[in-house]
């Protein structure tokens, strides 16, 4: 499901218990500085990550300040977020002229500790190339590094390199916890929510949304500030020629947090002619 961007003034774009994709929490807070804003979703651990602009984070009696670095766009500079434990009370206060600052989540039963990860934490991989325009990089904020940390919430940053290209690819879905007859893991169940950006910002792009093999679609025509809710099916991407594309990821596990990704089965052989993608597949820990 597409969801065309809209000013959402500070509430969730894609709230708690969601029909589509209970498994996920999102939401987008906009501040001018010295406004603050508090929020706490029983049920859920959180990521809070500012995508432009600078922030003093406060839950449950510890402080984080000076939380994000970018200032012109989420080009600007690495990421950096705080984890917050299911049902935490947030205080978030912004402390440079404006941020636009996401709230990642994913639903969990346990409560953890919360910790902050900066620049130097996130774990990157790059994979693909211009040959099979497939060249992306990913920015990890909750990946591998956080995993024995974390309850069932990845979070992560995705930019196209260069200009134009596809993302997501070969297609693959996640939508079902399964097993092989030799009681091997071969799919997990994670709901999965997008929000895009471009550049320059007037750029575009496509979400693709393929239910069953061999059956056509849906197709999503993406502007910066879309946001995609993904509960099942194959669901490459792409970004138009002489535009670059970013997404943030939000992936919620219903079993376990690891991400075991089923990949489409006309496409799969494509596996081994896309440089890197075993490493990138790895990183989803």
């Amino acid at each position: 499901m597409h969801i065309a961007p809209h000013d959402n003034q500070n509430k969730a774009i894609v709230e708690a218990e969601n029909d589509l994709v209970p498994l996920n929490y999102f939401n987008i807070v906009k501040l001018t500085k010295g406004q603050t804003f508090e929020y706490q979703v029983p049920g859920y651990e959180t990521c809070i990550v500012p995508a432009t602009g600078t922030v003093d984070i406060e839950v449950e009696g510890l402080s984080y300040a000076g939380v994000g670095n970018r200032t012109v766009d989420v080009w600007d500079g690495e990421p950096e977020g705080v984890y917050i434990p299911v049902g935490a009370k947030v205080t978030i206060t912004c402390t440079t002229d404006a941020t636009e600052t996401f709230i990642a989540g994913a639903k969990y039963d346990k409560v953890l500790e919360p910790f902050d990860v900066r620049a130097g934490g996130i774990d990157k991989v790059q994979y693909g190339s211009d040959d099979t325009k497939t060249h992306r990089k990913i920015k990890h904020i909750l990946g591998q590094k956080q995993h024995d940390k974390v309850g069932r919430l990845l979070v992560s940053e995705l930019f196209t390199v260069g200009q134009g290209g596809w993302s997501g690819f070969p297609a693959h879905k996640h939508d079902t916890d399964r097993k092989d007859a030799d009681g091997n893991i071969i799919e997990t169940r994670h709901d999965e929510t997008y929000n895009f950006r471009f550049r320059p910002n007037h750029g575009s792009g496509v979400q693709i949304l393929q239910r069953e093999e061999g059956k056509p679609g849906d197709a999503y025509q993406l502007m910066d500030g879309s946001t995609i809710m993904i509960d099942k099916g194959y669901h490459p991407c792409a970004v138009m020629p002489g535009y670059e594309m970013y997404y943030f990821t939000i992936l919620g596990g219903l079993s376990q947090r690891s991400l075991i990704q089923y990949f489409q089965p006309t496409h799969a052989y494509q596996v081994e002619t896309i440089p890197g993608i075993k490493d990138m597949v790895a990183k989803f820990k």
